[in-house]
């Protein structure tokens, strides 16, 4: 008899354990969320544009197969006074389930980070427990964020991967731009020594062109979304953008660099020379002393000689010293043009407060509150850039030297 207890006790202590599906979610059930684009509108309310994923028109595509034959995306929007409210707000035009864990992309108005600010948006979806806080985000730049959401993209079939894909290659391949993710920002809002600095996106074309699938059936989309400089935060809201050779930079100064050219004039003809740089290294440094600041920037880079417009002799060393001198200074210049956009919106985007607050914690303590006022916007700045050409490609002298 206790045998037959024990069994029915141990029995019933396993079915303890068993898991079961209390909590299943039906993929019929769910709409995918791709992308969330945040615009504001004349009532001051929030205005929500989701872009949901069409599975059934995606399924395939990915492996070179052709899909669906319809969109692969739907967008629904809705209006309300908080993002919470906004999802609920959806259940009365979309019939699933909201379903963030395959979004992405953030898509901030520029009108709504100027006047609200991001805090309270990155508080909504850094709350959501299916929401990835490595979604990547930007600013629309001059544009509705919605109708970024909305324009159809070839090549990439989910607009929100076309816009990703653009921001990382260009980064990595150009480097006036950056991939932040929405860590990223919270890292830098909840940090005094740093303020954060997105990327910006615009819209080439016409926004109801976008929404057509004609769009993206023409050899040249008649719309698509662009990268458009860098914006400049302050406190949680926008207060200025860089854009150009002061965007670049921004991002030499972050150490953010992977790959760039850099054109220098050579002989009378405009940006005659240009540098490949392949790999650089980037380290910044404050001094606070007698109630001012100093920010130090050092720049080491190299990389090869890539395209020459006029004859030069590359195998004589005076001649590529010459050259390394034009690039550094290059270099220099765009980086003390982003300090000084910087410091004239007194917003330190860089991070030079959080070299203070490493190499002097006793001076941080009393002036970090008056950093980016006092300190930052008139510091000193002390630029050195190192160049080495490592390669001038699979010939020295051009033969442009031989043209007759």
């Amino acid at each position: 008899m206790k045998r037959r207890i024990g069994i029915f006790l141990m029995v019933c202590l396993q079915l303890l354990l068993l898991t079961g599906c209390w909590s299943k979610k039906e993929l019929n059930d769910l709409a995918l969320v791709s992308a969330v684009g945040l615009d504001l509108n004349k009532q001051g309310k929030y205005v929500g544009t989701f872009q949901f994923v069409n599975p059934g028109n995606v399924a395939g595509s990915f492996q070179g197969g052709g899909g669906g034959q319809g969109n692969a995306v739907s967008v629904y929007s809705a209006t309300g006074d908080n993002i919470d409210e906004i999802s609920r707000r959806m259940s009365t035009k979309v019939s699933r389930n909201l379903y963030y864990a395959h979004a992405n992309l953030v898509v901030i108005s520029e009108k709504l980070a100027k006047k609200k600010g991001v805090l309270p948006i990155l508080d909504a979806f850094d709350r959501d427990a299916t929401f990835r806080n490595t979604a990547t985000v930007v600013i629309a730049h001059n544009a509705k964020a919605a109708d970024l959401i909305k324009t159809l993209t070839a090549i990439d079939k989910l607009p929100a991967n076309k816009v990703i894909k653009l921001l990382r290659f260009s980064e990595r391949v150009w480097g006036a731009s950056l991939n932040i993710m929405m860590i990223d920002v919270i890292k830098d809002l909840t940090n005094d020594g740093k303020q954060p600095l997105i990327s910006g996106f615009n819209l080439k074309g016409s926004s109801s062109t976008g929404e057509k699938v004609s769009n993206i059936m023409q050899s040249t989309p008649q719309a698509a979304p662009v990268v458009d400089g860098l914006a400049l935060f302050k406190h949680g809201k926008l207060v200025g953008w860089i854009d150009g050779g002061k965007a670049r930079g921004a991002v030499w100064t972050l150490n953010k660099i992977k790959k760039t050219e850099i054109n220098i004039n050579k002989k009378g003809r405009k940006e005659a020379i240009a540098f490949e740089v392949i790999r650089q290294n980037t380290s910044i440094s404050t001094l606070v002393k007698n109630g001012g600041a100093q920010l130090n920037v050092r720049v080491e880079t190299e990389g090869n000689i890539g395209e020459t417009k006029v004859p030069v002799n590359l195998k004589d060393p005076h001649v590529i010293a010459a050259l390394q001198k034009g690039f550094e200074k290059q270099v220099e210049s765009e980086i003390k043009a982003a300090i000084k956009e910087a410091q004239a919106k007194k917003t330190d985007i860089f991070g030079f407060g959080d070299a203070v607050h490493r190499s002097q914690p006793e001076t941080w303590k009393r002036i970090s509150k008056n950093w980016d006022e006092d300190y930052f916007s008139k510091a000193n700045v002390k630029v050195k850039v190192d160049v080495f050409v490592r390669r001038t490609g699979l010939r020295n002298n051009s033969f442009l030297s031989e043209v007759k």
